[in-house]
């Protein structure tokens, strides 16, 4: 399932208060879908089992002395617990990296999960699972899941990388436009996992939105990019990056429109129709248009649904409303 209709999915189980157990490969966005989901509608509180005991999910042992009463020993929620029990408002409670749990951290977590009571403390009617685990093939320490704790989710489904979801997630979040083009032009190269006991990355969205925070920085250190993704992705990119510093610049396009270069190589082609969608104003998009339509169709189209969703005003000006009647097939 792709990251966007997992976001739509989990939205509608938080409102139905469905359990949705998310698992995939490593550094893939898991969390970030889960946190997206829930907005500015639901709290979140985020559950860390592969670094919990028993107790954070069936209350610490405790003896109780009340007055006129026995001397009784209970399980006093603390922590999280409480926090789910007393929650007054929408909550979204997400268990992450559950298969990392010890055994006994599960089976803990089993009457949470299915009773929503504990030791006699009911889980506030406010409050939705969700949770996310690596597969046992990722050597991400995940020995399995116990079956009765896999059989309390309502479904368990499988996220998959898609390049055009991260694209536009990178394209409101900052990420710098030349690495969101190369990627589009390379785009095996968001998720190549590989799991390995050496201490070296593989590219993934999260290695690769890394990379994108050390050019931000303005490092291009080819030993700090492979150490953030791995060899293969740094010499590529390095590559890229080069090329994109010989294009003709933006401004220069944006300046002279119509006489400025057109590049040929599909890499170049990308990576201009992302930085003119970046650079793109009510002032100058007239221009930005021109200049794409000296390019080919599958770039004149990148560059202009880019802007349509990274900045949706300019699909109000008379030059977006002439370019989406002529090509009003391409965009439906």
């Amino acid at each position: 399932m792709r990251a966007s209709k997992l976001a739509t999915l989990l939205k509608s189980a938080f409102k139905h208060r469905r359990k949705v157990l998310i698992k995939g490969e490593p550094g893939i966005g898991k969390s970030d879908i889960v946190e997206q989901a829930c907005g500015e509608t639901y709290d979140l509180i985020l559950s860390h089992p592969a670094v919990s005991d028993p107790t954070d999910y069936k209350g610490m042992p405790a003896v109780i002395q009340r007055p006129g009463e026995m001397t009784v020993a209970e399980f006093l929620p603390f922590g999280d617990l409480n926090r789910l029990i007393k929650a007054a408002r929408p909550t979204v409670c997400f268990i992450d990296d559950l298969g990392q749990a010890a055994p006994a951290v599960q089976a803990a977590l089993m009457q949470l999960l299915l009773a929503r009571r504990v030791n006699g403390h009911k889980i506030s009617d406010h409050v939705v699972f969700c949770g996310a685990t690596n597969d046992t093939t990722h050597m991400a320490g995940v020995s399995g899941l116990l079956e009765p704790v896999k059989s309390r989710w309502d479904t368990i489904v499988q996220l998959d990388c898609d390049v055009e979801d991260w694209c536009d997630w990178a394209l409101q979040h900052d990420v710098p436009p030349e690495l969101v083009a190369f990627i589009r032009f390379r785009p095996n190269l968001l998720s190549e996992f590989k799991a390995t006991r050496e201490l070296k990355n593989s590219p993934s969205p999260r290695t690769v939105t890394a990379v994108g925070r050390w050019l931000q920085q303005g490092v291009t250190d080819f030993e700090v990019i492979a150490g953030a993704a791995g060899q293969g992705f740094a010499t590529e990119l390095t590559a890229f990056l080069k090329m994109f510093a010989e294009l003709p610049s933006l401004d220069a396009i944006l300046l002279d429109p119509e006489g400025a270069p057109v590049p040929q190589n599909p890499g170049a082609c990308f990576a201009v129709a992302t930085g003119l969608a970046s650079k793109s104003t009510e002032s100058n998009f007239e221009r930005v248009v021109r200049y794409m339509k000296r390019l080919e169709k599958e770039y004149e189209v990148c560059c202009i649904t880019d802007i349509m969703k990274t900045k949706p005003k300019l699909q109000r000006t008379p030059t977006f409303i002439k370019w989406a009647t002529q090509n009003g097939k391409i965009v439906s």
